[in-house]
């Protein structure tokens, strides 16, 4: 008999709470890492030595532990008396969603307006972003090399659209954005920018003084709420859920499964920064954190290199992002056969040139994990005459030798400044995520 679903709508609900206090990949992990808080986690340094209680396996460790850096988070959970060769059940995502980000000298303007120099992030629906009240957040880094979390998260700029009046052919021949000239954001007036404002603006909201701020990394984010949407509230509307999606769901099922004393498994999740732009980075899915911190905590329970690749050749990942679900005005965009539904469970992602990582036996492990938790899943193909982004999923893969399956869930309108999911799907992707780190 199939297990009862162990989260509901509830889990919708705090997946708005969580998208609207994510609005950088740093808000994220943040807001990750106080839920790990909360559910007896503890923050490990990379910089100290590991022994058996820091990776969580010693009599007197909490047993979860998690690593910080940048916009990604690593977090495992090892029950007492794990030995160093036991595999590792990993759900993966990413924290990033594309954006507009504010350029090393951010103050500029023209014919009276104050602008904010912004440069493209990812690949969004640029479109999307026009017209919209948008705040600005991000991670400030101080003189003393600290770092300081800031959000603006009220009205601040805008991206105005050209009237129609003055571009007459743009509902006959479509829209079309210079991402250089008609992209940067208004934010006052004044004939007079000088340069420092905008940094000058964030120091007074963040109360420090003026000139500690030495460095940035700041973007854009819309702030209008996630809402439900529809007849019978069975849609949700909002930002950035590919990817945070997944990793909120990765966060409820890692906490669900900590304190199980009898897992076969080490249940990990790995949420990183930089998937839109290719993943290479130091907290990209492409770079060493994910393999480092396997690593050091099979040898910090007392293993050795063959105990690693024992570890690692049992090792499943689920590489977990938002798909494409059928659009009822485009149906021809997708392939003919394989038409995901919102509120239809989450979806298997397939494409033999290995733009996705799942293979057949890798199927079998998903679905045994649906079955177990009662949720029914689907599968997603692109038309072949369109090929299909990819995910941090064939790169785990090659990268670590491990086996890898691609899912998710089915949205429509990705990359844009505001997707839209079926309500049920993400209570319904956490409950087979925890089913999977169960074993």
């Amino acid at each position: 008999m199939s297990a009862p679903h162990r989260l509901d709508r509830g889990h919708t609900d705090d997946l708005m709470t969580f998208l609207a206090a994510s609005p950088t990949p740093y808000h994220a992990v943040a807001n990750a890492a106080e839920r790990l808080e909360k559910a007896g986690f503890r923050q490990v340094s990379e910089t100290d030595a590991w022994d058996a209680e820091t990776s969580g396996a010693s009599a007197s460790g909490s047993g979860g532990k998690y690593v910080l850096r940048g916009g990604a988070i690593i977090a495992w959970y090892v029950p007492e008396g794990t030995a160093p060769h036991t595999p590792y059940r990993i759900v993966g995502a990413h924290t990033d969603s594309p954006n507009l980000r504010v350029k090393p000298l951010p103050d500029l303007g023209a014919h009276g307006w104050r602008q904010v120099a912004v440069e493209i992030y990812g690949g969004p629906l640029m479109n999307s972003w026009l017209d919209r009240d948008l705040g600005l957040a991000g991670r400030l880094t101080l003189r003393d090399g600290s770092t300081r979390l800031v959000n603006v998260d009220r009205p601040l700029l805008r991206v105005p659209q050209l009237a129609i009046h003055l571009d007459r052919a743009v509902s006959a021949e479509g829209l079309k954005l210079d991402k250089q000239r008609h992209m940067q954001p208004i934010w006052g007036l004044g004939n007079d920018v000088r340069d420092g404002d905008l940094i000058a603006f964030l120091e007074e909201e963040s109360g420090l003084g003026a000139g500690e701020v030495t460095g940035w990394d700041l973007m854009t984010h819309s702030v209008e709420a996630p809402a439900y949407l529809g007849r019978d509230k069975e849609l949700v509307a909002g930002p950035r859920m590919d990817n945070l999606l997944s990793v909120h769901a990765g966060v409820a099922a890692l906490t669900a499964v900590a304190g199980g004393s009898k897992l076969p498994y080490i249940p990990v999740l790995a949420a990183f920064d930089h998937e839109e732009n290719g993943s290479q980075s130091d907290t990209g899915a492409d770079g060493p954190l994910l393999g480092g911190i396997l690593e050091r905590s099979v040898f910090a329970r007392g293993g050795s290199y063959e105990d690693r690749a024992r570890a690692f050749a049992g090792t499943v990942c689920l590489s977990s992002d938002t798909g494409h679900a059928v659009h009822p005005n485009y149906a021809e965009r997708h392939d003919p056969t394989h038409h995901p539904r919102v509120n239809g469970g989450p979806i298997l992602k397939v494409n033999v040139n290995n733009r996705y990582a799942t293979d057949g036996s890798g199927r079998a492990v998903w679905a045994a994990a649906c079955e177990k938790a009662g949720v029914p899943f689907q599968s997603f193909v692109s038309n072949n005459s369109m090929p299909c982004g990819t995910t941090i999923g064939p790169i785990t893969a090659a990268r670590h030798g491990i086996k890898t399956v691609d899912i998710g869930v089915a949205i429509l309108s990705m990359h844009s400044v505001r997707e839209l999911c079926g309500a049920d799907d993400p209570h319904l992707l956490a409950n087979a995520l925890v089913a999977f780190l169960e074993g």
